[in-house]
């Protein structure tokens, strides 16, 4: 063990530090393949000579975050970007060949032109068609590629008052979502994913958790709310809906990134750390409590503009390593001492404290066993694979993806 100190400093705290290693090499991030592709704005993209141009170069990149950090074994695609051409099998043998599996499968119902006034909630009927008839075909790649996981996010929404019905629009997503819920395999799960505006600015059909929620209820069981943590007003306690959520059983997911304004899909972790760890602390307390279901997809969704994209995703596994880590350091007992007995400082201390540990020495422990460096950034730097990448890929057309 390499910081006896801390080590010595976590007993106090009534936790174990080789449970909490042993927690850290479990830890499973899904990164998404469409974050290793040129990404932009609505202004324009600024082109990578290392991006990923095709879907099986994103598979490969996926697979080098993976060698280094041994915590993202899987990576989420997007259907209509990394399935075109309809090589579903052809991209999971590469996967396999890159050391990753395919994991939750995302639909595309936002980006062609019938989804003008929307897709499951649209007032044409050919338009809705369309969407089911691709989440339909969604959930056949999923039984080919083994995915258990479907995540929907919906575009869909009105720009002015009196566009159309909210009640009517409702009912067309309940009816939409339960066709694509009764086609899943029974193992399979369904992740809905709220926004509260962008594209559409005067309603979002899918505004928050509390409607994602009702229309999980709606479907089924095998129906979650999925969490994007750029997808709330400002303000908004995320670590509280994360408990709701949790202590209702209706998490099923998370995308992570960090927002400054908007859903600006920054870095897990870059503009509030804090945050980050109050989130982690939610779960990994529901960890601890066996009537809670905590079997919650970690998932990445960020558009890497301007920062390489590898680079930026193996940042994001470090930062979630890291707020993972912090909130295990926690004084579970302590905590609930000063809760109990209201005080307050005390029980904020609880956190402060575990905040400012320094949890290097658990991921280096952790790291050694799972057979990766110790500072897996550093380690990609120092290889000169991102000029090598860029050397190869220079001049080829970039693949699909957001921007």
């Amino acid at each position: 063990m390499a910081d006896n100190a801390l080590f010595d400093e976590l007993r106090e705290r009534n936790r174990d530090p080789e449970a909490i290693i042993t927690r850290l090499t479990r830890q499973h991030i899904e990164t998404a393949s469409w974050a290793y592709a040129d990404s932009g704005t609505r202004f324009g993209k600024f082109r990578q000579p290392a991006a990923a141009t095709t879907t099986f170069e994103k598979i490969a990149d996926a697979g080098t975050v993976h060698k280094l950090t041994g915590v993202a074994p899987t990576v989420a695609v997007h259907v209509l970007w990394d399935f075109a051409d309809g090589n579903v099998r052809a991209v999971m043998d590469y996967a396999a060949e890159q050391g990753v599996g395919i994991g939750a499968i995302n639909p595309n119902v936002f980006q062609d032109q019938c989804y003008k006034l929307g897709s499951f909630g649209s007032p044409d009927p050919a338009a809705r068609a369309a969407a089911v008839r691709h989440c339909l075909d969604s959930v056949e790649i999923g039984v080919q590629t083994g995915s258990k996981l479907l995540s929907l996010w919906f575009a869909d929404g009105t720009n002015f008052p009196g566009q159309d019905s909210f009640r009517v629009r409702k009912a067309r997503f309940v009816e939409g979502l339960k066709t694509v819920y009764d086609a899943m395999p029974g193992d399979m799960t369904m992740l809905i994913e709220y926004k509260p505006y962008e594209p559409a600015f005067y309603h979002t059909d899918i505004a928050d958790w509390g409607m994602a929620s009702a229309f999980a209820r709606a479907c089924g069981p095998r129906a979650k709310v999925l969490c994007d943590l750029g997808h709330h007003l400002h303000g908004c306690n995320v670590a509280h809906i994360v408990a709701f959520l949790l202590d209702q059983g209706e998490l099923g997911g998370f995308h992570f990134n960090d927002s400054k304004y908007s859903d600006d899909d920054l870095t897990s972790g870059s503009i509030d750390p804090y945050e980050l760890f109050l989130i982690f602390a939610e779960l990994a307390e529901a960890e601890e409590d066996p009537s809670v279901r905590s079997e919650i997809a970690y998932m990445v969704d960020q558009s890497h503009t301007i920062k390489p994209k590898i680079e930026e995703m193996i940042q994001t596994v470090e930062q979630l390593q890291r707020a993972y880590a912090k909130a295990l350091c926690i004084d579970r007992v302590a905590l609930k001492t000063a809760q109990e007995a209201g005080d307050v400082v005390g029980a904020e201390q609880c956190f402060i404290e575990a905040f400012n540990t320094d949890v290097r020495p658990l991921l280096y422990a952790a790291r050694e066993r799972l057979g990766v460096p110790g500072e897996p950034l550093r380690a990609f730097r120092a290889s000169g694979r991102l000029a090598k990448l860029a050397e190869e890929r220079a001049g080829n057309v970039a693949a699909g993806g957001l921007g």
